[in-house]
């Protein structure tokens, strides 16, 4: 049974996410504040954390950030009626894995989680057990961890699959559709923001070896080029 943390202040509306998902045979811990959250991580492995943004005490990108930081393994998603594009990209530049509006359908919620979390189980699945020479980096999808001599960097789960997709295909294209389809499940304007942001943390968590480039081909896609 996959676990999810809810953090949700609305008591109508945790309650009512709590119980349908429970029906939906998910475990589901039920936090009302940030701080709560944390708290609850400290404690128990979740497959997927779902965050409101507007939140007394702490407010969602503040606890996104301490996630990111703390556990970046966790994947999490936000569920907000802040629904702006500056909220959504920044929601997706702090790592999120999907975006959501309120008011949502209880429903679609089920069919994205379940969507996300089986994209996600089968970027670990198919992941190599060992270690991948990446110039001077070794590159571990299973841990999500990235090497450079002493330094370890943790990846987050979405960066780690990304960088694990340009692998598979490095000097050759990936296109842009190809990317967002098989890793956000959907091509769209939001997704190809996030896409970019993703790119970019790569960048730089590659930049100390001058063998290793991302290179972006114009409307078309990346390219990981590796100098052997």
């Amino acid at each position: 049974m996959r676990k999810l943390l809810l953090v949700e202040d609305d008591s109508s509306l945790g309650y009512l996410l709590t119980e349908y998902l429970k029906m939906k045979d998910f475990q589901i811990v039920w936090a009302t504040n940030g701080i709560e959250a944390l708290e609850i991580l400290k404690k128990e492995v979740f497959d997927l954390i779902i965050l409101d943004v507007m939140m007394p005490e702490m407010d969602g990108f503040t606890l996104a950030e301490k996630i990111r930081d703390l556990y970046s393994s966790i994947p999490f998603m936000f569920l907000s009626a802040r629904s702006l594009k500056i909220d959504v990209l920044k929601g997706f530049s702090l790592g999120a894995v999907d975006y959501l509006k309120k008011p949502i359908d209880e429903e679609e919620l089920v069919v994205r989680v379940e969507a996300l979390l089986n994209r996600l189980n089968i970027g670990i699945n198919t992941s190599l057990q060992e270690e991948i020479i990446l110039g001077g980096y070794l590159f571990n999808p299973a841990t999500q961890e990235l090497k450079y001599k002493d330094e370890i960097i943790s990846l987050t789960s979405r960066e780690s699959e990304l960088l694990l997709f340009l692998w598979r295909r490095k000097n050759e294209l990936s296109l842009h559709k190809d990317i967002l389809t098989s890793i956000w499940g959907e091509n769209d304007y939001f997704n190809r923001k996030s896409l970019n942001v993703f790119i970019s943390h790569l960048r730089k968590y590659l930049s100390k070896d001058p063998r290793i480039v991302i290179e972006n081909v114009h409307n078309k896609g990346f390219l990981l080029k590796v100098k052997e």
